[in-house]
């Protein structure tokens, strides 16, 4: 077999001669495409709703006021989880007299 039978060979075979796609490669083309346009719309949807917040530094807000450690046991002394002793102890422990 010569090097020109052989590449005429090949490029029949790997349809390089604008026939149609035989094989079944429009398939896997056609899934591929598919694929790739769902994770851009996918990739989309989660930056507009928030996604770019995972990679900032700080927290995201979900609406929740954000609680130091004075006010938290102030609401449990007043919520009645802890006695007076245990909030006195704890405000001593946090720094505050």
């Amino acid at each position: 077999m010569t090097l020109h039978s052989a590449a005429l060979l090949l490029a029949d075979n790997g349809d390089l001669w604008g026939g149609h796609m035989n094989g079944g490669w429009w398939i896997v083309m056609m899934i591929g495409m598919v694929l790739f346009w769902g994770l851009v719309i996918v990739g989309v949807i989660w930056l507009i709703r928030g996604g770019i917040d995972a990679f900032a530094s700080r927290p995201r807000d979900r609406g929740e006021p954000r609680l130091d450690a004075l006010e938290i046991i102030e609401r449990r002394l007043a919520e009645g989880d802890i006695t007076v002793s245990e909030y006195r102890e704890r405000r001593a422990a946090l720094g505050h007299d």
